[in-house]
Protein backbone atom coordinates (compact mmCIF):
# COMPACT_ATOMS: atom_id res chain seq x y z
CA UNK A 1 0.00 0.00 0.00
CA UNK A 2 2.75 2.28 0.95
CA UNK A 3 4.71 1.47 -2.20
CA UNK A 4 1.50 2.57 -4.22
CA UNK A 5 1.20 5.65 -2.67
CA UNK A 6 4.81 6.10 -2.85
CA UNK A 7 4.35 5.97 -6.80
CA UNK A 8 1.28 7.60 -7.25
CA UNK A 9 3.14 10.77 -5.26
CA UNK A 10 6.61 9.93 -7.86
CA UNK A 11 3.87 10.11 -11.07
CA UNK A 12 2.09 13.29 -9.80
CA UNK A 13 5.58 15.01 -9.03
CA UNK A 14 6.45 14.12 -12.44
CA UNK A 15 3.66 15.14 -13.84
CA UNK A 16 3.62 18.39 -12.27
CA UNK A 17 7.60 19.17 -13.43
CA UNK A 18 5.99 18.53 -16.86
CA UNK A 19 3.62 21.08 -16.40
CA UNK A 20 6.24 23.55 -15.20
CA UNK A 21 8.07 22.88 -17.98
CA UNK A 22 5.54 22.94 -20.28
CA UNK A 23 4.33 26.51 -19.00
CA UNK A 24 7.35 28.08 -18.89
CA UNK A 25 8.03 27.17 -22.32
CA UNK A 26 4.80 28.84 -23.66
CA UNK A 27 6.16 31.80 -21.73
CA UNK A 28 9.51 31.48 -23.51
CA UNK A 29 8.18 30.72 -26.60
CA UNK A 30 5.47 33.71 -26.22
CA UNK A 31 8.03 36.10 -25.51
CA UNK A 32 9.70 35.39 -28.30
CA UNK A 33 6.89 35.86 -30.41
CA UNK A 34 6.81 38.95 -29.33
CA UNK A 35 10.05 39.95 -30.99
CA UNK A 36 8.89 38.61 -33.85
CA UNK A 37 5.91 40.82 -33.79
CA UNK A 38 8.18 43.69 -32.74
CA UNK A 39 9.80 43.44 -36.25
CA UNK A 40 6.36 43.28 -38.09
CA UNK A 41 6.59 42.70 -41.44
CA UNK A 42 9.98 43.92 -42.31
CA UNK A 43 11.75 40.72 -43.03
CA UNK A 44 9.42 39.44 -45.91
CA UNK A 45 9.71 43.74 -47.09
CA UNK A 46 12.82 43.32 -47.07
CA UNK A 47 13.13 39.87 -49.02
CA UNK A 48 10.58 41.16 -51.25
CA UNK A 49 12.69 44.28 -52.02
CA UNK A 50 15.66 41.68 -52.46
CA UNK A 51 13.80 39.69 -54.93
CA UNK A 52 12.47 42.59 -56.98
CA UNK A 53 16.10 44.32 -57.52
CA UNK A 54 17.04 40.22 -58.63
CA UNK A 55 14.74 40.44 -61.06
CA UNK A 56 15.34 44.28 -62.21
CA UNK A 57 19.34 43.30 -62.39
CA UNK A 58 18.24 40.17 -64.26
CA UNK A 59 15.89 42.69 -66.91
CA UNK A 60 18.41 45.29 -67.35
CA UNK A 61 21.13 42.81 -67.73
CA UNK A 62 18.99 41.01 -70.73
CA UNK A 63 17.90 44.65 -72.28
CA UNK A 64 21.96 45.42 -72.37
CA UNK A 65 22.53 41.77 -74.52
CA UNK A 66 20.02 43.09 -76.82
CA UNK A 67 21.60 46.65 -76.78
CA UNK A 68 24.83 45.08 -77.33
CA UNK A 69 23.07 42.54 -80.35
CA UNK A 70 21.63 45.84 -81.81
CA UNK A 71 24.81 47.50 -81.74
CA UNK A 72 26.41 44.73 -82.89
CA UNK A 73 24.03 44.48 -86.18
CA UNK A 74 24.38 48.14 -86.95
CA UNK A 75 27.87 47.85 -87.14
CA UNK A 76 27.46 44.59 -89.15
CA UNK A 77 25.34 46.50 -91.53
CA UNK A 78 27.87 49.43 -92.07
CA UNK A 79 30.47 47.11 -92.69
CA UNK A 80 28.45 45.70 -95.68
CA UNK A 81 27.87 49.06 -96.69
CA UNK A 82 30.98 49.56 -97.03
CA UNK A 83 31.79 46.57 -98.77
CA UNK A 84 29.08 47.56 -101.33
CA UNK A 85 30.71 51.24 -101.81
CA UNK A 86 33.92 49.24 -102.60
CA UNK A 87 32.48 47.08 -105.17
CA UNK A 88 30.39 49.69 -106.83
CA UNK A 89 33.99 51.98 -107.23
CA UNK A 90 35.54 48.52 -108.36
CA UNK A 91 32.84 47.67 -110.83
CA UNK A 92 32.40 51.68 -111.77
CA UNK A 93 36.41 51.61 -113.12
CA UNK A 94 35.90 48.07 -114.66
CA UNK A 95 33.51 49.66 -116.63
CA UNK A 96 35.92 52.16 -118.23
CA UNK A 97 37.73 49.17 -119.77
CA UNK A 98 34.74 46.83 -120.81
CA UNK A 99 35.29 45.43 -124.43
CA UNK A 100 31.33 45.28 -125.39
CA UNK A 101 28.34 46.30 -124.29
CA UNK A 102 27.68 42.93 -122.65
CA UNK A 103 30.18 43.26 -120.30
CA UNK A 104 29.06 47.10 -119.31
CA UNK A 105 25.46 46.15 -119.01
CA UNK A 106 26.98 43.25 -116.45
CA UNK A 107 28.31 45.36 -114.58
CA UNK A 108 26.00 47.88 -114.15
CA UNK A 109 23.40 45.31 -113.11
CA UNK A 110 26.20 44.29 -110.28
CA UNK A 111 26.41 48.37 -109.11
CA UNK A 112 22.24 48.68 -109.48
CA UNK A 113 22.37 45.72 -107.19
CA UNK A 114 25.27 47.04 -104.55
CA UNK A 115 23.00 50.30 -104.61
CA UNK A 116 19.95 48.21 -103.46
CA UNK A 117 22.25 46.39 -100.89
CA UNK A 118 23.47 49.70 -99.71
CA UNK A 119 19.74 50.70 -99.31
CA UNK A 120 18.61 47.80 -97.73
CA UNK A 121 21.16 47.81 -94.89
CA UNK A 122 20.36 51.70 -94.50
CA UNK A 123 16.88 51.35 -93.87
CA UNK A 124 17.70 47.88 -91.49
CA UNK A 125 19.91 50.44 -89.75
CA UNK A 126 17.46 52.95 -89.11
CA UNK A 127 15.49 50.33 -87.14
CA UNK A 128 17.85 48.91 -85.62
CA UNK A 129 18.62 52.47 -84.28
CA UNK A 130 15.04 52.74 -83.23
CA UNK A 131 15.13 49.82 -81.46
CA UNK A 132 17.84 50.57 -80.00
CA UNK A 133 16.46 53.57 -78.56
CA UNK A 134 13.84 52.04 -76.78
CA UNK A 135 15.65 49.54 -75.14
CA UNK A 136 17.94 52.53 -74.29
CA UNK A 137 14.89 54.41 -72.54
CA UNK A 138 13.62 50.83 -71.22
CA UNK A 139 17.11 50.34 -69.57
CA UNK A 140 17.22 54.01 -68.04
CA UNK A 141 13.71 53.64 -66.53
CA UNK A 142 14.97 49.52 -65.10
CA UNK A 143 17.73 51.54 -63.65
CA UNK A 144 15.69 54.69 -61.96
CA UNK A 145 13.30 52.16 -60.49
CA UNK A 146 16.56 50.05 -59.45
CA UNK A 147 18.19 52.96 -57.52
CA UNK A 148 14.80 53.66 -55.90
CA UNK A 149 13.98 50.06 -54.88
CA UNK A 150 17.73 50.22 -53.74
CA UNK A 151 17.31 52.87 -51.04
CA UNK A 152 13.97 51.39 -49.67
CA UNK A 153 16.09 48.22 -49.58
CA UNK A 154 18.90 50.26 -47.46
CA UNK A 155 16.34 52.01 -45.14
CA UNK A 156 14.52 48.75 -44.40
CA UNK A 157 17.56 46.87 -43.48
CA UNK A 158 19.07 49.76 -41.44
CA UNK A 159 15.51 49.53 -39.81
CA UNK A 160 15.66 46.13 -39.34
CA UNK A 161 19.08 45.73 -38.28
CA UNK A 162 18.73 48.35 -35.44
CA UNK A 163 15.58 45.95 -34.17
CA UNK A 164 18.19 42.97 -34.18
CA UNK A 165 20.64 44.72 -32.62
CA UNK A 166 18.35 45.62 -29.67
CA UNK A 167 16.89 42.21 -29.02
CA UNK A 168 19.70 39.43 -30.59
CA UNK A 169 21.23 38.85 -27.12
CA UNK A 170 17.99 38.59 -25.63
CA UNK A 171 16.34 36.56 -28.41
CA UNK A 172 19.33 34.13 -28.49
CA UNK A 173 18.89 33.43 -24.69
CA UNK A 174 15.10 33.05 -25.25
CA UNK A 175 15.77 30.07 -28.31
CA UNK A 176 18.60 28.40 -26.01
CA UNK A 177 15.88 28.37 -23.40
CA UNK A 178 13.19 26.93 -25.43
CA UNK A 179 15.56 24.64 -27.07
CA UNK A 180 16.24 23.28 -23.50
CA UNK A 181 13.15 23.03 -22.36
CA UNK A 182 12.13 21.35 -25.69
CA UNK A 183 14.60 18.39 -25.12
CA UNK A 184 13.76 17.81 -21.58
CA UNK A 185 9.89 17.82 -22.16
CA UNK A 186 9.45 14.26 -23.50
CA UNK A 187 8.98 14.18 -27.63
CA UNK A 188 5.31 13.28 -27.40
CA UNK A 189 4.37 16.06 -25.49
CA UNK A 190 6.57 18.49 -27.55
CA UNK A 191 4.88 17.31 -30.18
CA UNK A 192 1.60 17.70 -29.42
CA UNK A 193 2.94 21.92 -27.79
CA UNK A 194 4.06 22.56 -30.99
CA UNK A 195 0.98 20.94 -33.25
CA UNK A 196 -1.47 23.27 -31.01
CA UNK A 197 0.74 26.26 -30.70
CA UNK A 198 0.88 25.86 -34.61
CA UNK A 199 -2.47 25.78 -35.16
CA UNK A 200 -3.62 27.85 -31.68
CA UNK A 201 -4.91 31.89 -31.81
CA UNK A 202 -1.47 33.73 -30.61
CA UNK A 203 0.29 30.45 -30.62
CA UNK A 204 -0.87 30.12 -27.10
CA UNK A 205 -0.52 26.13 -26.62
CA UNK A 206 -0.67 26.50 -22.82
CA UNK A 207 -2.83 28.72 -21.24
CA UNK A 208 -3.90 28.72 -17.48
CA UNK A 209 -7.25 28.62 -15.82
CA UNK A 210 -8.85 32.22 -15.70
CA UNK A 211 -12.13 33.33 -13.73
CA UNK A 212 -13.00 29.67 -14.29
CA UNK A 213 -12.56 29.69 -17.99
CA UNK A 214 -10.03 28.23 -20.40
CA UNK A 215 -7.33 31.01 -20.89
CA UNK A 216 -7.42 30.24 -24.72
CA UNK A 217 -10.79 29.97 -25.61
CA UNK A 218 -12.54 31.52 -22.70
CA UNK A 219 -15.50 28.93 -22.28
CA UNK A 220 -16.14 27.69 -19.07
CA UNK A 221 -14.55 25.35 -16.94
CA UNK A 222 -16.70 22.75 -14.85
CA UNK A 223 -15.43 22.67 -11.23
CA UNK A 224 -14.50 18.53 -11.26
CA UNK A 225 -11.92 19.46 -13.97
CA UNK A 226 -10.75 22.42 -12.05
CA UNK A 227 -10.05 20.01 -9.47
CA UNK A 228 -8.12 18.05 -11.76
CA UNK A 229 -6.10 20.68 -13.15
CA UNK A 230 -5.10 21.90 -9.62
CA UNK A 231 -4.12 18.64 -8.84
CA UNK A 232 -1.46 18.45 -11.38
CA UNK A 233 -1.58 14.69 -11.31
CA UNK A 234 -2.17 14.25 -15.37
CA UNK A 235 -2.41 16.59 -18.96
CA UNK A 236 -5.46 18.06 -19.33
CA UNK A 237 -6.21 19.91 -22.30
CA UNK A 238 -9.62 22.00 -22.76
CA UNK A 239 -12.42 20.31 -24.32
CA UNK A 240 -13.14 22.99 -26.63
CA UNK A 241 -10.11 24.39 -28.33
CA UNK A 242 -7.83 21.87 -27.10
CA UNK A 243 -5.06 23.59 -25.29
CA UNK A 244 -2.91 22.65 -22.61
CA UNK A 245 -4.93 23.59 -19.21
CA UNK A 246 -2.29 24.65 -16.21
CA UNK A 247 -2.84 25.58 -12.83
CA UNK A 248 -2.13 29.44 -12.50
CA UNK A 249 -0.24 29.27 -9.73
CA UNK A 250 1.95 26.50 -11.11
CA UNK A 251 4.73 29.10 -11.84
CA UNK A 252 5.04 30.26 -8.70
CA UNK A 253 2.37 33.06 -8.81
CA UNK A 254 -1.05 33.73 -10.14
CA UNK A 255 -0.46 34.56 -13.75
CA UNK A 256 -2.55 34.16 -16.97
CA UNK A 257 -1.40 33.51 -20.09
CA UNK A 258 -2.64 36.17 -22.51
Amino acid sequence: MTAQKSGAKELGTNVEEKLKDIFELQQVDSEIDKIKTLRGELPLEVQDLEDELAGLETRIHNFEDEIKELEHAVSKKKTEITDAQTLIKKYETQQNNVRNNREFDSLSKEIEFQSLEIQLCEKRIKEFAVRLQEKLALVGDARTIFEERKRDLDAKKRELDEIISETQIEEQNLHNRSKELGERIDERLHTAYKRIRKNARNGLAVVSVQRDACGGCFNRIPPQRQLDIRSRKKIIVCEYCGRILVDPEIAGVEEAVS
